[in-house]
This record gives C-alpha cells, structure tokens and sequence, in this order.
C-alpha cells in the first residue's frame, strides 16, 4: 500500500496541483461534487427534523461512503496558490490506518489520554474551555484562571485576547507575534496558578495569522504536549498561513488539532450536503494537515449556530459516521446563541452537547456563549456545565439523547433568530474569588435538577 504523502510532498502538491480559480472552486467544484454524491447514495432529504438525532447508523455509514469519495474527487484546494492538493485512494487508506486512536495529552496528575470513541460509547468524551471569544485584557487572567479551576473540565484553551498592554494586536504585524508569545506564558502561569500545571492546552488561539503561532513549543510558552490549534478558512480549502502552521507544529515534534467547520447554506448547500462535506474535509486534514485531533465540525449559516433541529441531526450523522468508520480522535462543536447567565443557554449546551457525546466523538471543545459574538461574554460555571453534561451524555443510547432533545429544544428553539444575549462575566461570576453570583448558580442549579430529572447521570 502507498503510504501518506510527507510533508514534502504536500508542500509540492500545493505548488504544482492542478490549477482551480477560487470562484470555480466555491461555485461550481464544491456544490456539484456534493449534489453528485447526494444523488449517488441516495441521501437528499434525509434529515427527520422531527427526531432531531439520527438513530439509523447504516444511514450515517453511507454519508461516510459519499463523504469518503467526495474527499478522493475534490482534494483540498490552497487558496494562495489557486492549486488542488489531491490525496489518492491508496494514500487516504493509508493516512486513516496510520492516524492514532489515542493520544497523551499534559502531564503528571491532569494528563488526559484522548481516546477514539464510537456511539453511546461509555468513554467520557473529553472538553475543552472556552472557545475563542474575545476577552478583556484585564480580565482574561482571571477568567481563565476560573475556567482552569473547574475539574470537570479537560483542557483549558481560554479567550482570545485582542490587546498587549493596551496596544491593539494586528494581524501579520509584529504586536501579533508579541501577544501570543505573552498569551502563551501567562497561559502556563495560570495552569500552575490553579494547581492544574500539568493541564493540556490549546494554543494559540489569538493566533490570526502564522505569526502568533510561533509560541507554541517554544521555552516558557506552550508545551507540545498542548495541543496545537491550525484552523484553515473553510471546508476543503487551506492557504500558506494553514501550512506555516502545520510546518512550526512539526518542527516543535507537536501535536496538531485542525478543523473548519461545514456549512448549511453555504457551498455544500443542504444540511445533508454539509454532512458530506464535512466528512471530506475531516478525513483530508489527516492526510494534508497531519492532524492528531480534528475533524466534524459543522454550523448553520442560516442560525449561526447548530442546536437546531437540522444542525443537531447533521452533527449527529456526521459523528457517527466518523466514529463507526474510522479510529479518528474527532472534534465537535456546539455552537451556543444564547448568554451567560441564561437558561436558554444551559439547555443549548445540555442538548447540543449530549447529542455530540453520544454520537462518538471524542473531543469537544465550548462554550460559544452568546455565539462568541460579544466582548466577556464567557463564564466558568458554564464552561464547567459543558464538560459536566460532555461526561455525562457519553454513554447514553442515541434514542435516549433524541427523547432528550426533542423535550428540552422547546425551551429555546423559537429565540434561536432572536436570542438572549446573556450578561458579561463581571454579572454572572465573581473574578476574585472564582465562584458564581447568586442569579447565575440559581438557573445553573435548577436546569442541573432538570437534566438529572430527565436521567442524565450527573
């Protein structure tokens, strides 16, 4: 069998690879190439929105098929180059045989072990908090320090951080590359800080541009036990700055975790489109990207969001397809609207959450409070809420966590267009002393007492 293309190879492939305008790429390579595997498989309108999870696996074994064969048709196209990276079939086989089921992440008494998982899998899917939304100078080290503090949670990536010293930050400029080496030496501080030194990271999350992710590996910085975060800028298509990154990650003997998310309403179309896309996308980052972590992520355009109907049955499908096809450590995301502070965004997370678990992925990583949209917008307690219900939901039956979901979407799927923001973090958290404000543990207690009623084994 030929084996995975190197890094030489890749770097080649993205040079010389055939010629493809952006525009034919985005219009014409991406939606037709979708449409035909649709067709193929037989898979256009195959989303129940009434059963918001899909409990038919043979269903999702055959959007991993269309998925699998749309990866070796399109390749990943680098937008610097106007050039395809094609990946044979003998190179993808090879690349899905070589990726690794488990990793070792941190050290000493917080090390995690990521482990490939399949449905209703009782192996706690590991979390990570927060995603990147934008947090205050003054109050991220604090703030991340307070997510750091919550045992529940696995991973501590924390806010992106916009400002050093005042000095805004911009991208492809040196203040970039200074606020990230910063970010990545107080991001260790506080890990030792909260007594979790050993805690796995990801870094760099300011990281917009290659400059900012020079940090990671580096003396006093991020560790390459941490995980290396290399997002490109959609489905199926990276550019120079993706690669900078995979080559620095390399060097620093590092650990890679890639991903962009599939869209519904954008190129791939439909939300059974977006499935199909997504699987390509995450099965070819493995063998372009090199990734350990990555891969199923996928969001509504429509919404911005996926805790709808249609975005959590696509979530569902594309993980178990994944995860009964292939020994990948996969991502996913479920991608709030609502605010700290809100019930609505308690019983996001509870159903989008426990619907990503319980379809075998085996990393997830949240919240988007406020669908990340909003200066401090971001509290621990509820990133503790994510990781609680991530371990939780894991070993649940597929139909269970589709009776939950069809229960709890009620609460707050008519202001999914509309939703309550929430307060920012100074409202709902106490910095200081690392716990929550009254009105905050109140709604957290009762929609806890809710979720245990219901039998999520908290």
């Amino acid at each position: 069998m030929q084996q995975k293309p190197d890094l030489i190879e890749i770097l080649r492939r993205s040079r010389e690879g055939e010629y493809c305008s952006p525009r034919d790429w985005d219009l014409k390579r991406i939606p037709q190439g979708v449409k035909k595997m649709l067709k193929k498989y037989d898979l256009q309108k195959s989303v129940d929105k009434e059963n918001p999870v899909n409990t038919d696996l043979e269903l999702a074994d055959e959007f991993f098929k269309a998925g699998y064969e749309l990866a070796l048709e399109l390749g990943m196209f680098n937008e610097a180059r106007d050039r395809i990276i094609r990946i044979s079939e003998d190179e993808l086989k090879s690349t899905l045989k070589l990726a690794p089921s488990e990793v070792e992440l941190g050290f000493g008494a917080d090390k995690r072990v990521l482990k490939s998982r399949t449905p209703s899998d009782p192996t706690p899917m590991l979390f990570g908090s927060s995603l990147g939304i934008t947090v205050s100078e003054d109050k991220w080290p604090l703030l991340t320090e307070g997510i750091a503090r919550q045992l529940e949670v696995d991973l501590l990536e924390g806010g992106s951080l916009c400002t050093i010293n005042g000095l805004d930050a911009l991208p492809n400029d040196p203040s970039e590359t200074l606020l990230c080496y910063e970010q990545g030496r107080m991001h260790r501080q506080i890990r030792k800080k909260a007594g979790r030194e050993g805690m796995p990271g990801i870094g760099n999350i300011s990281a917009v541009t290659e400059f900012g992710q020079f940090c990671y590996g580096t003396k006093g910085n991020f560790y390459n036990t941490d995980l290396s975060l290399i997002l490109y800028p959609s489905e199926l298509k990276i550019n120079n700055q993706t690669l900078h990154k995979v080559v620095h990650t390399l060097a620093m003997d590092g650990l890679i975790f890639a991903g962009s998310p599939g869209m519904i309403g954008g190129m791939p179309g439909t939300p059974e489109g977006a499935i199909i896309s997504s699987i390509a996308a995450s099965l070819l980052q493995y063998a372009v990207l090199f990734a350990t972590v990555g891969g199923g992520e996928l969001y509504d355009i429509r919404y911005l969001s996926n805790v709808n109907r249609e975005g959590l049955w696509a979530l569902s499908a594309t993980h178990q397809a994944l995860s009964r096809n292939t020994h990948l450590c996969t991502h996913g995301i479920a991608n709030q609207v609502s605010g700290p502070g809100t019930r609505e965004l308690m019983y996001e997370t509870l159903v989008g959450v426990s619907v990503i678990a319980a379809s075998g992925t085996a990393f997830s990583t949240g919240p988007r409070s406020a669908g990340g949209k909003f200066n401090d917008y971001l509290s621990p307690l509820d990133c503790r809420w994510c990781a609680e219900v991530s371990h939780a939901a894991s070993g649940m039956s597929l139909e269970s966590v589709n009776e939950m979901a069809k229960k709890f979407l009620p609460e707050y799927e008519d202001k999914i267009k509309t939703p309550n923001i929430g307060k920012p973090v100074e409202e709902v958290w106490d910095l200081q002393n690392f716990r929550p404000l009254p009105e905050a543990e109140k709604v957290y207690d009762e929609v806890r007492a809710v979720a245990e009623d219901f039998g999520l084994p908290l």
